[in-house]
């Protein structure tokens, strides 16, 4: 690799930061309107210059020259003396060299007010930068959820890209600094180019309307059968109640949080034990806390197969804690007792330091037992 393509890939210019969404077709359907001033001008500019080289006698740089500063009105000297045809052609160049202007600035103006060349630019350019993100989260549909969400990824530096229709869109990225958006239907094929969503990580779908998220998970994982991906889409959604977080995971999405569930389960917690009530905000959901939480996949050549939880001594090895089992069926077990049974497919929920929980991580995927594991 030369020093050149070197420096072109340290600073993403190279073919794979290109959009996959190309917008050429729009801009040159904006400044089409420029066609007919540019025509004008050249026009106008050989009709000047024709008209110095047989009044006048001009050369024909000396015609180019002449026919330049007098339609420009720069007021420079004449290049050599002028008849009194040539005079009158001046002044007659010159007044159609203003009408002239006049036309083109008034049609250039009219194509800058009405802001749609300005936009596709700028959309242009925010597509070049989103096309350099990987692994990055495509966030629907603006709202309170959104404006929260945007906040903790940007304190956790996780990528993201937001898409909504709203026409507004630009004004609000602007007031809560969302770095990468798109104006655009987020369930189309567009949306989807335009998001990068082949390089992205997840989507997290946040509509009040249930069929919104529905017709957004169908089609990302449509999409991600045509792109013929080896690891699925992470998708996020909300719903309103036990039924639709059902058929919202039937359909493929990963995850779905219920608002109203959510706040009823925090007051519950928060009437019952009052002291606890800030320990998730102190201990998980900072950036900065010493507390994770992970789930982790028993594989298949894990030796914690088949066996009981209190037989892995995990706590002992590790100093982590398994606080919940998800088993095949996708059948969640919270705080799970010793005799539960670790069988094929199962994910623990693990919570401890980052430190304790990458060393759990190493002990699930050995095929040793844990007698010979120390704690790292």
């Amino acid at each position: 690799m030369s020093l050149i393509q070197k420096i072109k890939k340290f600073l993403n210019w190279t073919n794979e930061s290109k959009p996959e969404y190309n917008l050429n077709t729009e801009l040159y359907q904006q400044l089409q309107s420029f066609r007919l001033p540019l025509i004008a001008v050249v026009l106008m500019m050989l009709f000047g210059t024709l008209g110095y080289v047989v009044i006048a006698n001009f050369s024909l740089i000396d015609g180019i020259y002449q026919a330049g500063m007098t339609f420009t009105t720069v007021g420079f000297t004449e290049v050599a003396p002028i008849s009194t045809a040539g005079r009158l052609f001046t002044i007659t160049f010159i007044l159609m060299g203003f009408g002239v202007f006049t036309f083109s600035m008034g049609l250039v103006i009219e194509v800058l007010k009405k802001g749609a060349l300005t936009k596709v630019i700028k959309e242009r350019n925010m597509l070049y930068k989103i096309a350099r993100l990987k692994n990055h989260f495509v966030i629907c549909y603006h709202n309170l959820y959104t404006i929260e969400l945007t906040r903790q990824f940007r304190e956790n530096h996780i990528p993201f890209v937001v898409i909504d229709s709203r026409e507004d869109l630009p004004e609000l990225a602007e007031t809560y600094k969302y770095p990468y958006f798109i104006v655009d239907e987020p369930h189309t094929q567009n949306a989807m180019l335009k998001t990068h969503l082949s390089s992205a990580k997840g989507l997290i779908t946040l509509s009040p309307n249930i069929a919104d998220n529905i017709a957004l998970i169908a089609s990302v994982r449509l999409y991600e059968k045509e792109l013929g991906r080896v690891k699925p889409y992470f998708i996020m959604t909300n719903s309103e109640n036990d039924d639709d977080t059902q058929k919202l995971k039937k359909l493929g999405a990963n995850s779905v949080v219920s608002p109203s569930k959510l706040v009823a389960q925090r007051l519950s917690a928060v009437s019952v034990r009052p002291d606890m009530e800030n320990m998730l905000e102190q201990f998980l959901y900072k950036k900065d806390s010493p507390i994770d939480i992970e789930e982790i996949k028993v594989p298949e050549l894990s030796w914690l197969r088949f066996k009981r939880l209190k037989e892995t001594h995990l706590r002992d090895i590790t100093n982590a804690d398994v606080v919940g089992i998800r088993d095949q069926n996708n059948k969640f077990t919270p705080m799970p007792k010793g005799d539960t049974l670790i069988g094929t497919g199962s994910k623990l929920l693990v919570i401890g330091t980052a430190e304790s929980i990458r060393a759990t991580k190493k002990l699930i995927f050995s095929k040793h037992k844990p007698e010979e594991f120390k704690y790292v």
